[in-house]
């Protein structure tokens, strides 16, 4: 792992981060999870738009323009040096006083972590995920919007760790109504009659980079894809059900709270996976 703080890249066991920064302290801060592709890193430009927008909607100044921060990112990827990797790009409201106003923050703190990609392990990617329905339920908007990538995955951290205690890979977030949100770290999708049907982000699903690439390349193929509402009863009667997320990849849904989803056979996730590789080099920026 490769680590970027004040200008300086350094391996992970020499990095340092101050034990007052609100980052830290109460998990006040921004990220992106950005992916890396044979080489090339995916739809930059998009992360680094939906970072400022995450940091706008809590009052978080970016410390550097876009086409800085665009920089920093191929200077860790490059330290890094491998062609498939994962990039978490952090901002944090930085070092102040021990207290919850943000006002005595004297600037926000900017990291950038380039590592191997490991969220799954390779034999769970083959037999696909085992997934529990949490009894921790998605946020909602009237709290803390959900699109904001914020540092504080509390509740998302509880919900795995719950799924991990009982046996499971993962779980699947409900909100407050009962509709699906997404996993813990990853959209979701369901093959539902032909159809690809992912959360809309009203129902508090993040608009994901690789959830909306996944969208155009399933239409380009000439399919159906839309954002819709779905239950837990959509899921166990789904022909397929999988995962997607900048760090996750494509992963497949072997089954929920115990039920085998589908027949076994996992088509569209396999084409999708071919598509969204070759969509990748494509619109990938080289470092």
């Amino acid at each position: 792992m490769k680590i970027w703080h004040r200008n300086q890249i350094s391996d992970s066991h020499e990095a340092r981060v101050s034990l007052l920064d609100h980052g830290l302290l109460y998990g006040d801060g921004v990220f992106e999870g950005i992916r890396i592709t044979a080489g090339r890193v995916f739809r930059l430009t998009d992360h680094l738009a939906r970072l400022a927008c995450s940091a706008r909607a809590i009052g978080l100044v970016l410390p550097l323009e876009l086409d800085a921060l665009a920089k920093v990112v191929f200077a860790t990827a490059s330290a890094h040096g491998e062609a498939e990797a994962y990039v978490r790009l952090i901002i944090t409201r930085g070092i102040g006083e021990l207290s919850l106003d943000p006002s005595s923050c004297v600037g926000p703190e900017l990291f950038c972590l380039v590592a191997e990609i490991r969220m799954f392990p390779q034999a769970v990617r083959v037999a696909g995920l085992r997934l529990m329905t949490s009894a921790f339920r998605r946020p909602g908007s009237d709290s803390l919007d959900p699109q904001v990538k914020s540092l504080n995955y509390l509740n998302n951290v509880l919900a795995k760790r719950d799924a991990r205690m009982k046996g499971f890979d993962d779980a699947v977030l409900l909100n407050s109504a009962g509709r699906v949100t997404e996993a813990t770290g990853a959209n979701l999708f369901a093959v539902l009659d032909g159809e690809l049907v992912t959360p809309p982000t009203v129902d508090g699903a993040l608009p994901g980079i690789t959830r909306d690439t996944l969208l155009k390349c399933f239409r380009a193929r000439g399919g159906l894809a839309v954002c819709r509402s779905l239950s837990r009863y959509d899921l166990l009667r789904a022909e397929e059900v999988f995962l997607a997320g900048s760090g996750a990849g494509l992963i497949s849904v072997a089954s929920l709270d115990e039920v085998i989803i589908g027949s076994g056979m996992r088509p569209v996730v396999e084409v999708l996976r071919m598509a969204y590789r070759e969509y990748a080099v494509i619109h990938g920026t080289e470092f």
